[in-house]
């Protein structure tokens, strides 16, 4: 069966002024794989009208992604072109072809997956089933080996689908019911081995999620001490429904005054090695857990960028410490390319490295 899409922009703006992708994704998870997608003006109803009129005759499936305030007159232009109505909100389904008009973002995401997937399961009469693997801090190269390996186990039975962003890979491998179990199991077997250093769930769930779930398992709570993440960590944590729980505080040292006495770094540690070492961060992460309110503490220091901050470090220089009151660890980690880059995949390193601490 062959899909397609249509994504409506304004010609003023850029490409990614639409967030079709966790749209696109969502169809993907379901075992909807889309053959091609166009992106027209929304200011350019003929041509709209034209896509779909070719489009409807050539694939079993066509998906119309526009921002929300587009969706009234989408769905007038669907409704031309296919001569018909739409019998729910999103969907118009002829005998040929169903058509979904869908809001970009995670609104249109969640009627892909509620509606739109259980719609094309019925007319194909295959579902299709998905296992996701979430990573943290894995070599791309290690994430493509082991993708690799398991494609060449699946035979063309199953399809995966892998996405890395800010240090994170997510790893789909989709997969429908006429798939023999050993096959399944023998790839998501191959990418679990292959992975398992830096693989933290293997269901679709974020790092923060895991780490408080880890957190509440053994009753523990943590505090964060951030020097250049801006509190990102500790935001991570406290956007994760019930974290009030296990999370106890979050402290921005940015200042040395503010490392010494709000986390009691000592004064020649900070003229000795500067605020961005080794020494620094674990004695940022020890401070927290010396004052006895937390069992797991997070520290980060580093240079997000653009420029060095007036020492001789480079850009994207990181240490991150992550401990009990048992045992602190100390990472040092280089990273690449612009501050908000540099800064999200930190955050996501130093969420990962606590929940290696406890797990």
């Amino acid at each position: 069966m062959k899909y397609a899409g249509i994504v409506l922009r304004n010609t003023k703006n850029s490409f990614l002024s639409v967030a079709a992708a966790p749209v696109f994704d969502a169809l993907l998870s379901g075992g909807v794989f889309v053959d091609e997608i166009e992106v027209l003006a929304y200011d350019a109803p003929s041509k709209v009208s034209s896509a779909l009129l070719r489009l409807s005759t050539e694939c079993d499936g066509v998906f119309l992604v526009c921002a929300p305030a587009l969706v009234p007159s989408a769905r007038d232009a669907v409704a031309v072109a296919a001569e018909g109505t739409f019998s729910e909100e999103s969907l118009l389904e002829t005998d040929d072809c169903l058509f979904a008009v869908l809001p970009e973002g995670e609104r249109g995401a969640q009627i892909v997956r509620t509606e739109i997937v259980p719609r094309i399961d019925r007319r194909r009469h295959k579902s299709y089933a998905r296992v996701v693997l979430c990573t943290c801090s894995a070599p791309r190269d290690a994430v493509a080996s082991a993708v690799r390996q398991a494609e060449e186990a699946g035979k063309g039975k199953l399809s995966l689908h892998a996405t890395e962003e800010y240090g994170c890979a997510r790893i789909e491998v989709i997969y429908d019911q006429e798939t023999p179990k050993m096959i399944a199991d023998e790839v998501v077997r191959i990418l679990a081995t292959d992975l398992k250093d830096y693989l933290y769930a293997m269901e679709d769930m974020s790092l923060a999620e895991r780490l408080v779930s880890a957190l509440k398992l053994h009753r523990m709570r943590i505090s964060t001490a951030e020097s250049f993440t801006a509190g990102g960590v500790g935001r991570a944590i406290v956007q994760v429904p019930g974290a009030s729980a296990v999370f106890f505080e979050g402290i921005n040292a940015y200042d040395n005054k503010a490392k010494r006495e709000r986390l009691g770094v000592g004064e020649f540690t900070l003229m000795d090695k500067g605020a961005v070492s080794d020494e620094v961060a674990y004695e940022m992460a020890a401070g927290l857990l010396k004052q006895g309110n937390c069992d797991v503490a997070i520290a980060t220091t580093g240079i997000a960028g653009p420029d060095a901050d007036g020492s001789n470090k480079p850009v994207g220089l990181c240490y991150l410490a992550a401990g009990t009151r048992e045992k602190v660890r100390v990472f040092r980690f280089r990273l690449s390319g612009d501050r908000e880059t540099v800064t999200r995949t930190a955050i996501n390193l130093a969420l990962f490295l606590a929940y290696r601490e406890i797990s």
